[in-house]
């Protein structure tokens, strides 16, 4: 049963790392996070937020966007790591199996709240594969 349960997580962390890339990709590169009227993304450009006129909404919004598929690629990259490499350490620890499905989670709810189908099919995957590959790791 380790077996399964190694494969199952570094499955769901491949997953949540392809996502994160994809989204780092995106961010950066091509039309797909730039809003469909090319005037919004001006206007973003000419106005601050409320917490600091030291950068501008599309800025903001570049930014966020970045650190946002860094730390999924930080999950995917970390979690395979350790379901390949480090096991025992993954699977004997409460602390990194809880927060992993607490971050699995959190994804999941801001995926059905805020965003749209792919990455919320993606995450739910994601999620499933890490559930069972906990369930496998108890049996």
């Amino acid at each position: 049963m380790e077996l399964v349960a190694r494969i199952l997580l570094a499955a769901s962390a491949g997953i949540i790392l392809l996502l994160g890339s994809l989204h780092l990709i995106y961010t950066f590169y091509g039309p797909k996070l730039r809003p469909r009227e090319p005037e919004l993304q001006a206007r973003m450009d000419q106005v601050s937020p409320v917490i600091s006129r030291e950068t501008t909404m599309w800025r903001a919004w570049v930014g966020f966007n970045a650190s946002h598929s860094f730390g999924a690629i930080l999950f995917g990259l970390i979690y395979g790591y350790l379901a390949t490499v480090h096991a025992q350490l993954l699977f004997g620890s409460v602390f990194l199996l809880g927060t992993g499905l607490a971050l699995l989670a959190g994804y999941t709810f801001l995926a059905l709240k805020y965003w749209f189908s792919i990455p919320l099919r993606g995450i739910v995957i994601a999620l499933v594969l890490y559930a069972g590959a906990v369930l496998a790791s108890l049996a």
